[in-house]
């Protein structure tokens, strides 16, 4: 009789074959499929972060972004030329040792001016950005939770300010502003006419959470609903929001740059890329460099933004990868 641990058993019924047997696994199913289950689990913007990492597209977005927030709040850095200094002798003047860009129709260094164009444009996207999220994000997230009749008053408000061309409300309202024209006065403007889009995806955002089984037991516990606001509903619905912010930063950055190349936005001595465009049209035909930088820089950078807008809403909503 053979022994039960040789692998290997001859066959009687086919002559000269052998037949092979695997020896015993002594490992049990339960050892195979045990799952370790001490780590905490992953929250979304952990599994957000992880998506994100392996995307080029957001580490090219990313230093984009990056490079043009240093040239907005450290522009001496990239250059030591004033913007504002101009020497008429060099006017269409060729690229030269310190002027890399060379220089425009007044004969101001274009390299100097497009670095220190940044501050004006970013400031302005930014600072637009955080006061639309702020009085978007909150009338949409009372509409959202309470809703009744609060939800259908700032619902009639915000349809009542979507419905007004963005654009051009901001051009004709500029108008009144001729004398007294600043950063300030452009972030407001926009803001006041920018909000009601985010409003709309934060109310939405919210009724779809408030119905969550972790709200209900919040409530279930006593929580004010400040506390669950606060806690609970604006965490997990403030990913669309920051998609959208994102991508409208851009978008401010663009509509700033348009009021100023229509001459209603900042005022001529305040060194910005719209401005530098607008000045620059004349030269188009005979010195395109003139127009090339700044637009290039301009476009560069809503770029950056909307590629960054497009891979966190990738990030945030795995549904949208497909």
């Amino acid at each position: 009789m053979a022994n039960e641990n040789e692998s290997t058993v001859e066959t009687k019924n086919l002559p000269g074959q052998s037949h092979y047997v695997s020896e015993t696994d002594e490992t049990g199913l339960g050892a195979v499929d045990a799952v370790a289950d001490d780590r905490a689990p992953s929250s979304m913007w952990g599994e957000a972060w992880k998506y994100l990492r392996k995307r080029p597209l957001f580490w090219v977005a990313a230093a984009i972004i990056l490079f043009a927030i240093m040239l907005a709040a450290f522009p001496s850095l990239f250059t030591s030329v004033d913007p504002k200094f101009c020497e008429l002798k060099n006017s269409y003047g060729k690229p030269s040792m310190g002027h890399p860009f060379g220089f425009d129709r007044q004969g101001c260094d274009i390299m100097a001016r497009t670095v220190y164009g940044a501050r004006a444009s970013v400031i302005v996207g930014i600072l637009t950005t955080v006061v639309v999220v702020l009085i978007g994000g909150t009338f949409g997230t009372l509409a959202g939770f309470f809703g009744g009749w609060l939800d259908s008053f700032l619902s009639r408000i915000t349809d009542i300010v979507f419905a007004v061309p963005f654009l051009l409300a901001a051009i004709v309202v500029m108008q009144m502003f001729r004398e007294n024209r600043t950063i300030f006065t452009v972030v407001l403007v926009l803001a006041v006419f920018g909000w009601p889009q985010i409003a709309r995806i934060t109310r939405g955002a919210v009724m779809q959470t408030k119905n969550e089984e972790f709200v209900n037991a919040a409530k279930a516990l006593g929580e004010s609903k400040i506390r669950i606001i606060l806690r609970h509903i604006v965490p997990n619905a403030i990913a669309p929001m920051i998609v959208y912010a994102t991508v409208a930063l851009g978008t401010f950055i663009v509509s700033e740059a348009t009021l100023s190349f229509l001459g209603v936005g900042l005022p001529s001595d305040v060194v910005s890329w719209g401005g530098d465009i607008s000045r620059a049209q004349s030269a188009l035909r005979q010195n395109p460099s003139v127009l090339f930088y700044p637009a290039g820089a301009l476009a560069l950078t809503v770029l950056s933004f909307i590629m960054m807008g497009d891979v966190v809403r990738d990030a945030l909503d795995p549904k949208a990868r497909k």
